[in-house]
């Protein structure tokens, strides 16, 4: 009868303790990845400048750092059209000095370009190629398929195409 009689005497308190405690479950049990984290094998940082590794998507190009590899249908050959604030959302992968001949798996042609800024990107199969800040952590693919600064964005091929699958469950990119 304790228990009763707490509960008469402060209904607010338990209405709202077990208010708080419904919505915490709810949220733990219809939550879906959102993130865009890829299910399956999550590429790793290798150092390399671009590398094929495996995802949900197929096999894919990532960066050193283990971050997907975007290009944007609007660059024209090896010309980049993103600059300003785009190139902030959309980072242009940096060329090293020599790009190197080959790299694990990939078979477009690896080469650079130099941006309107002076800085010079990695080219592969002759297009300038990004990463998203949209994905923060390797293995998230949220730049795929979506449409910002005027043009789609996709992920690449280890040829250096653009893949034209689906985002992942979850993953319907950001909304802009």
């Amino acid at each position: 009868m304790r228990t009763h009689a707490l509960a008469g005497r402060h209904p607010r308190r338990r209405i709202l303790a077990l208010s708080v405690a419904a919505a915490a479950l709810t949220v733990a049990g219809c939550s879906s990845d959102s993130s865009g984290a890829a299910p399956g094998p999550i590429p790793t940082a290798n150092g390399d400048a671009v590398s094929a590794q495996a995802t949900s998507l197929g096999s894919i190009l990532v960066d050193g750092r283990g971050r997907t590899v975007y290009e944007f249908a609007n660059d024209t050959g090896s010309t980049s059209t993103c600059t300003g604030s785009c190139a902030s959302v959309w980072l242009p992968v940096a060329a090293p000095a020599t790009p190197p001949a080959s790299e694990p798996g990939v078979t477009g042609k690896l080469g650079s370009t130099t941006r309107s800024d002076g800085a010079r990107q990695l080219t592969v199969a002759g297009h300038p190629v990004y990463t998203f800040t949209g994905d923060s952590a390797p293995g998230q693919t949220t730049g795929q398929n979506v449409v910002l600064n005027g043009g789609l964005w996709t992920v690449v091929s280890p040829a250096g195409a653009p893949v034209r699958t689906a985002a992942t469950s979850g993953n319907s990119g950001p909304s802009y």
